[in-house]
């Protein structure tokens, strides 16, 4: 039983990945650069997978699944089951994401907002407690920096850049940028990181 299980998450990480690959690719075409251009920057060159298991809570309306956070990286693909509990702010208030079957959710992270200048931007996100059931997600993240050796700096794509839209923000290694996220933490704090490395 427990070979098949880590079989079956190792296919997972190979989909996912593929999917990954896939999205860097349109997202490249979006910002009118070639389709290769995310992926020859390495944009897809760390992978982690986290399971994320809450707990029903009793008491919903005093505490918290998840804080106020946006994702470091470059890109997360998250699958959630149908209890729900995802928000994304928006537009000043909180909005659900109901969860759809077969559906999965991918988020910027603060590294794919700062290497295209703000064209793309990280979400500020949470999880709530419910109580109608344990809620179990399954989250892939894509971040350089699951490669303790990379050396890349990343800074706003230059093809991107122009007088009329100059960078916003300084070069950085991402375990540069990843010390300063988790030094401040969450809790509504961790885009402050990003805004931490604007020119």
């Amino acid at each position: 039983m427990q070979l098949v299980c880590r079989d079956e998450l190792f296919e997972y990480a190979e989909q996912v990945k593929n999917l990954g690959n896939t999205l860097f690719e349109l997202l490249s075409e979006g910002l009118g650069l070639k389709p290769s251009y995310l992926t020859d920057i390495e944009c897809n060159q760390g992978q982690i997978i986290l399971c994320h298991y809450y707990p029903p809570c009793p008491q919903p309306e005093l505490a918290i699944g998840t804080s106020r956070h946006s994702d470091s990286g470059f890109l997360t693909i998250l699958l959630q089951d149908d209890i729900g509990g995802l928000q994304i702010f928006h537009e000043d208030r909180w909005v659900d994401v109901t969860p759809t079957p077969g559906a999965f959710i991918v988020n910027v992270g603060d590294l794919l907002q700062l290497i295209t200048n703000d064209k793309f931007k990280s979400v500020e996100h949470r999880v709530v407690a419910k109580n109608a059931g344990p809620r179990v997600s399954i989250a892939c993240f894509f971040s350089t920096h699951f490669h303790p050796i990379s050396t890349r700096m990343y800074g706003p794509i230059k093809e991107l850049l122009s007088d009329e839209n100059p960078p916003l923000y300084r070069e950085t290694l991402v375990r540069d940028y990843l010390t300063r996220y988790y030094a401040i933490g969450l809790d509504g704090k961790a885009k402050t990181a990003l805004s931490d490395f604007r020119l």
